[in-house]
C-alpha cells in the first residue's frame, strides 16, 4: 500500500520542515510515504473563503485516482487513539491500495471533496496551525506504524 499525505500551501516554518522531514524518512522505513504539496492560491484577497475551498477543491480532486482510500483531516473527524490509530492503519494496508490524507487550507474543503472522501479524521478538538498539524499527524503515523511492527516507540 502507498500512503500519500496531500498537503494544501508548503510548511514555510524551517523547525516543522525538519520535524516532519524526520518522520517521514522514518515511516519511509515501514511502508511506501509520499508528501504532495499544492501550492496556495494566490490573489486570495480577491476571492470568499468558498470560492477559495473550491479552488483548492479542484486541486486536490485532480491528484486523487478513483480507487483511492480518501481520509480527510477534518476537526468533524474520528478521534482514535494512537492504538486505535494504528489497528485502523494496519487493517488499510490489507485493503487499500493507495491511502490518500489531505489536509486541506484554512478554509477546509469544498463539498465535492468531502463527497470524495471515504472517511474523515480528527486528531483533536483543538485547533491547530497547517504547519504543527503536519507535524503531529506525520508523527502519528510513525508511532502507527511501530506499534504495528510491535517497537517500543509508544508506551501504553
Amino acid at each position: 500500500m502507498k500512503t500519500i499525505l496531500i498537503q494544501v500551501g508548503k510548511t514555510t516554518d524551517k523547525h516543522f520542515s525538519a520535524g516532519i522531514d524526520d518522520y517521514i524518512r522514518r515511516i519511509s522505513h515501514y511502508m511506501p510515504f509520499e508528501v504532495v504539496t499544492i501550492p496556495e492560491l494566490k490573489n486570495t484577497k480577491s476571492l470568499s473563503e468558498e470560492q477559495q475551498k473550491q479552488q483548492e477543491g479542484e486541486l486536490i480532486l485532480r491528484l486523487l485516482q478513483p480507487s483511492d482510500t480518501v481520509v480527510l483531516l477534518d476537526e468533524h473527524g474520528q478521534q482514535p487513539r494512537s492504538i486505535e490509530l494504528a489497528g485502523w492503519l494496519a487493517r488499510k494496508q490489507q485493503t487499500a491500495r493507495r491511502l490518500v490524507f489531505v489536509i486541506g487550507g484554512p478554509y477546509g474543503f469544498a463539498r465535492e471533496v468531502y463527497q470524495r472522501a471515504n472517511e474523515q479524521l480528527s486528531l483533536s478538538k483543538m485547533t491547530f496551525s497547517h504547519q504543527l498539524i503536519r507535524l503531529c499527524f506525520t508523527e502519528q503515523i510513525y508511532r502507527a506504524c511501530t506499534i504495528i511492527k510491535g517497537e517500543p516507540y509508544h508506551h501504553e
